[in-house]
């Protein structure tokens, strides 16, 4: 598959919302794989989850919400252990899930840009699945 860069591409609405909901910084991601192959389920997965951040960030929608690969996800936290960058990727995978969730049902119940600022870095991750889970419908 050829796929064209641009700057438009790069700086998609796409990614913009994963990291909106995720609150990570996907551009952080420099392709190691290091999460991908310390994952437990990797081998179920049609793409690792390195993967789909490059798609995400590549703006192919798509191509990253028609994988398999966040729903697998245990969120068992592998992947953001074994990261040199600190991405929290069971986060950004949940993010994934939200998204493909909010675009069925056409709600967005929860307006991040409402939470104090420094929220999201500080909230235990359980707390933030089961809150967007939860207000999901």
């Amino acid at each position: 598959m050829k796929i064209e860069l641009t700057r438009h591409k790069v700086h998609n609405e796409f990614a913009k919302k994963v990291e909106l909901i995720s609150g990570q910084n996907l551009f952080a991601c420099y392709q190691c794989g290091n999460c991908t192959a310390g994952c437990p389920v990797a081998f179920a997965m049609e793409v690792g989850p390195h993967e789909v951040i490059r798609y995400t960030l590549l703006g192919l929608e798509e191509e990253a919400l028609g994988v398999n690969t966040f729903w697998l996800c245990a969120s068992c936290l592998q992947c953001t252990s074994r990261c040199p960058k600190g991405i929290d990727i069971a986060r950004v995978m949940d993010a994934l899930r939200s998204v493909v969730l909010r675009k069925k049902e056409r709600k967005d119940h929860i307006q991040i840009p409402e939470f104090p600022e420094g929220f999201l870095e500080r909230l235990p991750q359980i707390a933030f699945v089961s809150g967007f889970r939860k207000f999901l419908s």
